[in-house]
């Protein structure tokens, strides 16, 4: 009798290995190309989440909450951007209000009231209106104010302001010239050529205590030409006085003096009650 096989022993397999969990990419994918339409018109009031156009023109009041790229901006009447503004060109006229950054690689042109919540950057300015502004002001080639600004510095390659101004921190040009018809004051004024020129009270104003005060805290330049202007200090190889104008401490030559200026320390005190002087 032939002996029974036994049956063959049940072969156990392995467990397939988890699989690998795919690895990032070295660099990331570049975002997609923001679409950009042709033209985008507005008339009248109205809203957008964000601006992406060539040309973006608009009439009467639109808001945009985010931020704004175009080409080339013409806008009238009242606009305001939550974010960046990012142009090669603007012209504005009525009000702008920008939350964000202002970079305008060509012309910003402002006819009215401009308020901007950070920097602004231009390939050239002009400002016209009131303009109060959080951030420096850089412009590449000239800018020009006429009206009213309040900015913690500026540099431009010649500054060009015509009103009154308030400029806490520095002006850095190639040449600066401010014509002052209100009070105004300055940290540091430096360029080759520095012009600061306050509105010379005439008799009737002096007698009626009348009078545009505008304080400079320094002056660096190769020709200074000073009037009607209070300045702590001066460095020029050339310094001009003209009417009415104050220096406390220099260093330089003085190459024409205004019977009117005066250089050197002075007290300073607001008349008594009553008393004009």
């Amino acid at each position: 009798m032939a002996a029974a096989v036994p049956p063959p022993a049940p072969t156990r397999t392995a467990p397939p290995a988890p699989a690998k969990p795919p690895s990032a990419p070295a660099h990331p994918a570049p975002p997609p190309p923001r679409p950009k339409v042709g033209e985008l018109r507005d008339d009248g009031a109205v809203l957008h989440e964000t601006v992406d156009a060539e040309r973006w023109s608009s009439r009467g009041s639109v808001k945009v909450t985010g931020d704004v790229h175009i080409v080339e901006g013409i806008l009238e009447g009242a606009s305001s951007v939550g974010g960046r503004l990012e142009a090669d060109a603007v012209r504005s006229q009525g009000s702008l209000d920008v939350e964000g950054a202002v970079d305008v690689r060509g012309t910003f042109s402002s006819s009215g009231t401009l308020h901007a919540g950070r920097t602004v950057h231009a390939g050239e300015g002009e400002l016209r209106g009131s303009c109060r502004i959080s951030g420096a002001v850089t412009v590449d080639r000239a800018l020009s104010v006429r009206g009213s600004l309040l900015a913690p510095s500026v540099t431009a390659g010649a500054v060009t302001l015509v009103g009154e101004a308030e400029v806490p921190g520095t002006v850095t040009a190639g040449a600066a010239t401010f014509r002052l018809t209100a009070n105004s004051t300055f940290g540091t004024v430096q360029a080759r050529d520095v012009t600061v020129h306050g509105k010379v009270p005439n008799l009737v104003e002096k007698v009626l205590g009348r009078r545009v005060i505008v304080r400079v805290r320094r002056v660096e330049a190769e020709r200074a030409d000073l009037e009607g202007v209070d300045v702590d200090f001066v460095h020029a190889p050339e310094i001009r006085l003209g009417r009415d104008a104050h220096v406390t401490e220099y260093e330089g030559t003085i190459v024409h003096r205004h019977p009117t200026s005066r250089v050197g320390f002075e007290s300073k005190s607001p008349p008594p009650f009553g008393l004009r002087r």
